[in-house]
């Protein structure tokens, strides 16, 4: 990856970082969830409406953590919005390959694959790829079933 490139990636993950997408509660969540990384601190929840359709209709979060963190949060709410629980376990397969340094299949379109591209370079770092993959797995927690009523 050339500098500017890199240099690029670096402000899109600040910029999510400084100024998160769908940071907050979701006061009518239908399913929620809580994560915790042990080695640096970081903590997130994660609020989802899932709507009739199976879709979801509505994703927040909340949490403080590093700068990795705090935009792979933001990227996962900002891809995953309006997406079926298919495709957002879809999308998390991918991103999880792609800041593991391993070969994403088919998981991730060639869009999405553009827009997640700014976290591949966290595989570099095997320490970071627990910030950066702490939203996603929480996300999929609340997916298999946390509700309002119990965080997980």
């Amino acid at each position: 990856m050339d500098d500017t490139l890199r240099e690029l990636y670096q402000e899109v993950i600040l910029d999510h970082s400084r100024h998160p997408r769908h940071f907050g509660a979701l006061e009518d969540a239908t399913n929620v969830a809580e994560g915790h990384n042990p080695l640096c601190g970081d903590r997130v929840k994660i609020y989802l409406k899932l709507g009739a359709n199976g879709a979801v209709d509505d994703i927040r979060f909340e949490g403080k953590g590093c700068a990795i963190s705090q935009a792979s949060a933001s990227l996962m709410t900002d891809m995953v919005m309006g997406k079926s629980v298919g495709e957002a376990k879809r999308l998390m397969s991918g991103f999880l390959h792609l800041v593991k340094g391993e070969e994403v299949g088919q998981e991730l379109e060639p869009s999405a694959r553009e827009q997640l591209d700014v976290m591949a370079g966290v595989s570099a770092f095997p320490m970071r790829v627990k910030c950066a993959t702490l939203a996603w797995h929480t996300m999929n927690s609340a997916l298999e079933g946390g509700d309002a009523a119990k965080s997980k």
